[in-house]
């Protein structure tokens, strides 16, 4: 009988690509996944290391786990991801509980580390991501949704003053082009319509075959071609890497969906500074301006860093004025949290109860935009690609081109299809709709 596998997935979209990837290869050694965790083998903890906390919320998972098998047979505890990379064998030291850590550079190695435990070694890996892909690469990637996830770039160069990402993923990797194109066309025989390229900084995607540097565009520009996919998504990029030739697409391209997500972390030049971001406000606004004169239909999400050490009433002052000048349709705001290894983690934080202040007057104006936003929808047709079934309900989920979610009533032969939805009702979250009658129902 087949080993199961549970694997429990924290934090972003590649967290979520690489809990994907990791089944595909344990697959090879005979795991099939479960959803139900105290039937499991083997329980992978798949961790994120940017949230408050992230270390301890993983013991926390792990104290969950000692109680489902209180009374059973113990299954081999896997902790992979972020977290795994940043704490490595002092995870083993604390919590005997854990028998194997993999940072993510290195899946490859699992059903080696497995097969080790088994023999009674427990292991911790180090960075090794070109071998990671190339191993990975000769794997098919089974995914079968509808939207699709697909790394194109790891790692992070920027050396941002408040992230842990270029310690925990390493430097900046660009995958083979040709690779992620053969990737994409597996991701499309399983049924996907929708292609999300990942990367830490996915627009700084470089890779140089022989005489041609191929660039985001060029990924973008290939996956046009593929009759099947109906539309492109891309996250996460960074403001330094928003080169001509990618803004250019926005002009001609018809997948390239009209919403772009790019962080600024904060609206003060000073404050960027202090966070080592390598770029001012004044060059957001001019890649701003840039897209909304190709596309006028471009809207932008962002992220912002509410109290950064050194942030003054003066610097909060300027990122609500910076607020007012670009009305973000979705965006993800924090308190700043130190990073353990991160050089801001060594600076004066400011007072707790003044940066929670800030933040509920920054979410205050951004949830406004966004239910503004989405209010701009009621009573109208919107294109919807429809990606599931909802598990809670009878009800069906989708997006439309700006990534809003949107629910229905429909049917299990729309899954894969792009719908007309009349927007009859929303909130901050989703948009609530019912198919329009005359919705051609076309193959997405």
């Amino acid at each position: 009988m087949a080993n199961k596998i549970f694997i429990k997935t924290f934090g972003c979209q590649m967290n979520q690509y690489d809990s994907n990837r990791i089944f595909d290869t344990v697959k090879k050694i005979g795991f099939s996944k479960t959803s139900n965790q105290s039937d499991a083998d083997c329980y992978l903890i798949n961790t994120c290391h940017i949230r408050d906390k992230a270390k301890e919320k993983v013991y926390h998972e792990v104290g969950r786990v000692k109680k489902i098998f209180r009374d059973k047979k113990k299954p081999i505890l896997v902790v992979a991801g972020c977290v795994a990379q940043a704490e490595n064998e002092e995870m083993l030291k604390r919590e005997p509980y854990i028998d194997i850590v993999v940072g993510p550079q290195s899946y490859h190695q699992i059903n080696s580390l497995i097969s080790k435990y088994r023999k009674g070694r427990k292991e911790f890996t180090e960075f090794e991501t070109k071998y990671k892909f190339d191993y990975l690469d000769k794997i098919k990637n089974t995914s079968s949704n509808v939207s699709s996830f697909l790394t194109i770039q790891e790692g992070c160069d920027k050396f941002c003053s408040f992230c842990v990402v270029p310690y925990t993923r390493g430097p900046e990797y660009s995958r083979p082009f040709e690779k992620i194109i053969s990737e994409a066309q597996d991701l499309v025989k399983s049924g996907a319509k929708e292609i999300i390229l990942l990367g830490q900084n996915v627009n700084a995607y470089s890779f140089k075959d022989k005489s041609k540097v191929y660039r985001l565009s060029d990924l973008i520009n290939k996956l046009e071609k593929f009759t099947e996919i109906k539309r492109i998504r891309y996250t996460t990029s960074h403001p330094r890497d928003m080169t001509d030739d990618l803004i250019e697409c926005y002009s001609y391209s018809k997948k390239l969906q009209p919403f772009v997500h790019l962080p600024i972390q904060s609206g003060s030049d000073k404050v960027l500074k202090l966070m080592n971001r390598g770029h001012k406000v004044e060059k957001y606004f001019e890649i701003y301006k840039k897209l909304k004169k190709i596309n006028s239909k471009i809207e932008f999400s962002s992220d912002f860093i509410i109290g950064h050490p050194g942030e003054t009433e003066d610097d909060f002052k300027d990122t609500l004025s910076f607020l007012s000048k670009i009305k973000f349709i979705n965006s993800y705001s924090f308190i700043f949290s130190p990073r353990p290894g991160t050089p801001a983690s060594n600076l004066d934080l400011i007072d707790y109860e003044v940066a929670k202040e800030r933040l509920i007057k920054v979410q205050k104006i951004l949830f406004r935009y966004q239910l503004e936003h989405n209010e701009s929808f009621l009573e109208k047709k919107i294109e919807v690609l429809v990606e599931n079934k909802m598990k809670k309900n009878q009800m069906y989920f989708g997006r439309n081109e700006y990534l809003n979610g949107v629910i229905f009533d429909g049917d299990e032969k729309f899954v894969g299809k792009t719908l007309k939805i009349k927007i009859d009702k929303v909130n901050q979250n989703n948009l609530f709709g019912k198919i329009d009658s005359n919705s051609d129902m076309r193959a997405a």
